[in-house]
This record gives C-alpha cells, structure tokens and sequence, in this order.
C-alpha cells in the first residue's frame, strides 16, 4: 500500500524526469498499426443472441437470437477465440462477459440466482468457477486460447453484486461470489475484471439537511458499504494477479465522481476504472466523464455505440479523450445498439477505433 500523496509525488517525479529528457515540442511517434491492434480487443457482449442459450420461449428477444443464428450460427465461449480471429483481422485480445461462460447443457457448473432488475425479480443460472466441472471448463478455455494466440484481457463481469448492501451478509456473500471470479480470471491470465458495485440501480435522490441544504447520507453509506468490500477484493486480486474495476454501470458508478472517490479510498493498484463511452446518465458526461476517469484508467475502456445518443455518440472523439489523456490501455469492442446487429456493429467500432489510434 502507498499514500495518495506519495502516488502524486511519483507521478509528478516522472512527468518532470520525462519533460527533461524529451526534446523541446517533441511528439511521440504515432503508432504502427500492429501497436494498434494490439490495444483492441474483441468483446463477447454485442454478439452475445449468437451464444449456445437455455430456450427461453418467452425471451423478447427470441426472434432476434432466431436471426442472428440463422446469419451467423452458433457458437460457445470456446469458440470465440477463433471467432476474435477471424472476424477482427490482427486482434489477438479479448473482453468475456461472465453471462456466457460454462456448458449451458451441463447444469453442474452453474448455481441458481434469484436477481431484481427493475423491480422485477427472475431466476438465473450463473457460472460457479469452483465447481469441479467449472474448473474443468475454464481449463478448456485456456487451452483453447493457446492453441489459438489469444489472451483474455478483461472479464465483464455481472456476477459478484451486493458490494454495497446494507445487509452484512449480502455482502459478505458478495465478496465470496468475487474471489471465485478472481481466481477464474487468473486461470484464463485476465489483466482486470468488472466488478458491479450494487445498491440501487437508480441512487436515491437528496433530502434537506435540517440547514435546509440538500443531503445525500444514503449515497454515502452505500459507498462506505463499496469501499469496504473492493478493499478486500482489491487485496484479493493482489494475490491473484488480476485488478478489480469500476465501470460507469449505473446506480452508485453512474456518477464518474463516486468511482474516482471509491478508487481512491481504496488506494490500491489493483483497483481502477473501466469507462465505457456510453453508460452515462446524460449527454454532457460523454467526453466529460471520460476526461475525469481516464487518470484512474490502466487496463481496459469499453469503445462503445449505443443509438440512445444519437449522433452525438463519437466514438474516434471517446478515443481520443482517451489517449490525449494518457491512457495507454486496450479499448474493446462493445456495439450496444443502433443501426447494426451485433457483428456489424463490432466491425465497425473496429474500424473507427484503428482511425482514432
């Protein structure tokens, strides 16, 4: 562990050592495309409709999962290395989201999870990486990246939740669930995992202290509640070689100033962010957010197209905010929704990513 103080002394030391040694005006060297390519990495999410699924007859989005296959066929998480290959030339990289790990055929791997979304609760199977047929699978998978020269960057990860929660045990069981997930990204060799920080989806809203000034003590304890459990994943990940990240998720890291505060309280190397281009609230946090998270940012950035911002959604202008920032990471490749399916709309974050780098 080190001070906040001595970071900014450290970082300030070498900005100052750097500024002495480069030549007046001198800009850095722009990037051959093989250094290009190697900050992209491909991303399971957007085709997520193409995945081996339980049928769910009453999915909304059946008729769309019906048609990606029938365009695409079907694949599993072991296919997708070859997939990265194949469909973005020279991206060796990976973003796995943690909804499509495991044999779905094989209930043994995965345990049952009752989770509210929007006020609604539903059943979910999720992958349980220390079961002996999990464990088995994330075997495959690692083999299965070596045979094709494939790394997995980063886990998008919905499994650990309750980090914030009131309730001791909730959370507790949170960090459980997170540790497993560490332990898996260190069988797969991932650099970082997303880590949500639970409590509301949408934060409650400020109250009138009795000065008659707003308050937001809620808010607070919930993050007091984060900071305690990404403390101990932070240690945790310590151990195992893999960072805990923050993305702007909603609820509590909708606000790229809770992340920034939640980072730092942790003040650990193995704690950061992952922005995504396009998770925020509204309109004025597309590149301002960006710009506040970029310094606390290492390992991944979510290049991202939603049709929700219309045109406003720039994703060479993201990039750049991004590099002018400093920020020396992978961006993967995650088409939320618009114009595209989800094949299209990767190639195409594809494309403007390599034009922004």
């Amino acid at each position: 562990m080190f001070s906040e103080f001595k970071r900014r002394d450290l970082l300030a030391s070498a900005a100052v050592s750097s500024l002495a040694l480069a030549p007046q005006g001198a800009k850095a060297a722009p990037l051959t495309e093989k250094e290009k390519l190697a900050r992209i990495a491909s991303n399971s999410w957007p085709i997520r409709q193409i995945f081996k699924s339980r049928p769910n007859p009453n999915s909304r989005s059946a008729a769309a999962t019906a048609e990606m296959k029938k365009k695409y066929g079907e694949i599993t998480m072991l296919d997708f290395p070859q997939f990265t290959k194949d469909t973005f030339p020279g991206v060796t990289k990976m973003d796995i989201f943690s909804g499509l790990f495991g044999d779905v055929s094989d209930d043994s791997m995965f345990t049952q999870a009752a989770v509210n979304f929007n006020g609604q609760t539903r059943t979910t199977y999720e992958f349980d990486p220390h079961t002996a047929s999990g464990r088995a699978w994330l075997d495959k998978m690692a083999k299965m990246m070596v045979k094709t020269g494939t790394t997995c960057q980063h886990i998008s990860n919905n499994a650990p939740r309750d980090l914030a929660e009131h309730d001791l045990e909730k959370r507790k069981a949170g960090i459980v669930v997170g540790k497993k997930w560490l332990d898996a990204g260190n069988a797969l060799g991932a650099k970082s995992m997303r880590v949500n920080s639970g409590g509301p989806r949408i934060l409650p809203a400020p109250t009138p202290g009795t000065d008659g000034y707003p308050k937001s003590d809620d808010i607070a304890k919930y993050m007091d509640n984060c900071i305690e459990s990404l403390k101990e994943l932070a240690d945790y990940g310590a151990k195992v070689g893999v960072k805990v990240t923050l993305e702007n998720h909603w609820g509590l890291t909708a606000n790229p100033t809770n992340i920034v505060i939640m980072v730092n309280a942790v003040n650990s190397p193995f704690c950061e962010a992952t922005p995504d281009f396009c998770n925020w609230e509204h309109e004025h946090m597309l590149f301002n957010g960006l710009k506040i998270l970029a310094p606390y940012s290492s390992s991944i950035v979510h290049a991202k197209y939603w049709s929700r911002w219309g045109d406003k959604n720039d994703v060479r202008r993201s990039t750049k905010v991004m590099t002018e920032a400093g920020y020396k990471g992978v961006f993967a490749l995650e088409y939320e929704e618009g114009p595209w399916d989800g094949v299209e709309g990767a190639k195409y974050l594809y494309k403007e990513v390599l034009t922004a780098l």
